[in-house]
């Protein structure tokens, strides 16, 4: 037993020597979390937040100061005009969706330029799928650049505005399923300054999924006119049992909200239905709840290391700028056991055994990793990933460093066939 839980002494002598290597790393996360949980607690206080905001508004929701302060919160956090922060924005896709299609009309051009983005946003802009609600059967033009290896191709990027003709510029921040590193806010900022420079007109949207509060600043504090993300991810914490959230330029999120919503009404519908408690609670532990995802992330990276997986990206002591860890294992059968591992390791239906099986908006099998509080949450310690080669793990998450270290030790356990009976 390893602290009264089911490990090998093996995989606990890995754990050792894997924290002796990361404790540097550590301390780094550590200062970044810190200084992040210091804007965010400004921002509370600098809006006044108080007990009378908690309470629950239903109905059509025009008068719901609550939801307009947790709304004002975000957008001092990450030093924006404004803010839309709702439950019935459902997913981050739902919310990429929204604002896409806010912002995009036809015979208007959608220019990606992190390469191609990952499953579902393909199924939203019509080159995957067949929808005939995407924005390209809408008469959305689209066009991507490819990144030059893992940063983006300047002068190809440069030649596109120049010709003119781009509405919106999109950026999405993590890798996705995509084999390459996520791009970090020093790469999005000196991005951005291209395009402010070359086509000043163009709206910059950065899909910020996985990324908030990995770093010291966000994307609309380098000139983003708009991010997004899922509160389900890094900054619902665990405490959101729904939505999403768009930051940016106050025209711009009018312009999300009057697609949410309706015409002329935007940001003055929507209830809050009970949610803010979670909302609030959740943007106040994200940085420390990221801090434990991200030592979390490093941890597995070495242990995996240290066990002869050494297909790992990021390395234990690269930069990280998203909670994203993969590891690529080389065989289905390999992929499927760590799956079946870390599902061991969770919380939450730790008895059930994940099988491959098809999902909507990707072309593959998948296979996940998801005993989670809140259903799909990926800032719980999860994992997915599609059953093609080079069967890579797209791991996740972690509520606390110390329960996500055990659910990678029991992955590492069942990985290299020394996993423990826990009835023994």
């Amino acid at each position: 037993m390893y602290y009264g839980y089911p490990i090998s002494d093996a995989t606990a002598d890995l754990a050792k020597r894997a924290e002796e290597d990361c404790r540097e790393v550590f301390a780094k996360i550590e200062e970044n979390a810190l200084f992040c949980t210091g804007k965010v607690l400004r921002a509370f206080q600098s809006c006044r937040v108080n007990s009378s905001d908690f309470l629950e508004v239903t109905g059509y929701g025009y008068s719901d100061p609550g939801r307009d302060k947790i709304e004002a919160v975000y957008a001092k956090v990450f030093g924006a005009e404004d803010a839309l922060v709702r439950p019935q924005l459902m997913s981050g896709t739902h919310a990429l969706w929204v604002t896409l299609s806010a912002l995009l009309k036809a015979g208007e051009t959608l220019l990606y330029i992190s390469g191609t983005p990952y499953d579902t946003l393909q199924s939203v802009i019509g080159t995957l799928g067949d929808s005939r609600n995407s924005l390209i059967r809408c008469g959305v033009k689209y066009e991507e650049i490819d990144l030059c290896g893992d940063d983006f191709d300047l002068p190809a990027i440069e030649a596109r505005l120049k010709r003119g003709g781009v509405r919106v510029v999109a950026i999405q921040r993590s890798r996705g399923y995509a084999d390459r590193r996520s791009l970090t806010i020093d790469q999005i900022a000196e991005a951005i300054a291209l395009v402010k420079k070359v086509a000043p007109e163009a709206i910059v949207m950065v899909d910020n999924c996985y990324g908030e509060f990995t770093e010291d600043r966000e994307p609309t504090e380098v000139g983003a006119d708009v991010f997004v993300g899922s509160l389900m991810k890094n900054l619902g914490a665990g405490f959101a049992g729904s939505g999403a959230y768009c930051v940016g330029r106050r025209d711009v999120i009018w312009d999300i909200a009057e697609r949410l919503t309706a015409p002329c009404v935007g940001k003055d519908l929507g209830a809050n239905f009970n949610q803010l408690t979670g909302f609030f609670k959740g943007l106040f532990v994200a940085p420390s709840t990221v801090a434990s995802t991200l030592k979390a992330m490093a941890f597995a990276a070495r242990i995996f290391e240290l066990s002869g997986f050494e297909k790992v990206s990021p390395r234990y002591d690269e930069k990280r700028t998203d909670i994203v860890q993969t590891v690529a294992f080389g065989s289905e059968d390999k992929l499927i056991r760590f799956c079946r591992g870390l599902q061991k390791g969770s919380p939450i239906e730790a008895y059930v055994s994940p099988v491959p099986s098809e999902m909507p908006g990707y072309p593959h099998p998948e296979i996940s990793a998801d005993g989670t509080f809140v259903t799909g949450a990926t800032n719980e310690l999860s994992a997915d990933g599609p059953l093609i080669p080079p069967y890579t793990a797209y791991m996740q998450g972690g509520l606390t460093y110390e329960s996500a270290k055990l659910g990678i030790l029991r992955a590492v356990d069942e990985m290299l066939g020394t996993a423990i009976d826990p009835e023994e």
